[in-house]
């Protein structure tokens, strides 16, 4: 969550960058477009020195105020069309990025229900290997050695592990001493590799 925070904040800081950039071009675009008229206003008023002077410095004046007037309008056209096409990319991205949040919930929820089913098989193995044990536990000492010397010896170390010590003493005395001495080994080294502080 705390990514999609940080992405959803750093878009954000980016659309107003953007709206801020569009709404200073905007405004200079619109102080051309007054300015325009204000220079040709300026020229009509100044009084010509000489008739001919005067349809001389209009003609070309008007011409180039007309080509700069059609270039503002049309720099004011694309710019409304960028304007409109970043806010397109916007809705997009808030789209994309509610979508990605969507996503987001639904793995976390998919990861909590997984998380549940893994401690309940937890839960039904130790269930499992606890009534094993008990049966081990309430079988007769030399029927229960003659599955131990059977077992691998790992697996019958677990299982001795998790007996009542009368019980286990009494299937390791009726094990073969080999298999005796390799379980009693396996028991000893268990907890061998764990840290000691």
């Amino acid at each position: 969550m705390k990514r999609s925070s940080e992405k959803s904040r750093s878009s954000r800081g980016g659309a107003l960058l953007m709206i801020s950039l569009l709404m200073i071009g905007s405004a200079l675009i619109r102080l051309g477009l007054e300015a325009g008229p204000a220079l040709a206003r300026e020229l009509v008023e100044d009084p010509p020195k000489s008739k001919m002077a005067k349809n001389h410095e209009q003609a070309p004046g008007a011409e180039d105020l007309h080509r700069l007037l059609q270039m503002l309008r049309q720099r004011e056209s694309d710019l409304k069309q960028r304007e409109a096409d970043y806010t397109d990319r916007m809705k997009a991205l808030e789209i994309a990025n509610k979508a990605l949040e969507n996503r987001l919930a639904e793995l976390q929820q998919a990861e909590e229900s997984l998380k549940a089913t893994l401690a309940l098989a937890d839960v039904a193995a130790e269930n499992d290997l606890t009534r094993l044990t008990d049966v081990y536990q309430n079988m007769k000492p030399k029927e229960a050695a003659a599955l131990f010397e059977e077992m691998d010896p790992t697996f019958a170390a677990g299982f001795l592990a998790r007996m009542q010590p009368e019980a286990a003493a009494g299937v390791m005395a009726g094990l073969s001493p080999q298999a005796a001495y390799t379980i009693s080994v396996v028991l000893a080294g268990r907890n061998a590799s764990v840290p000691k502080e």
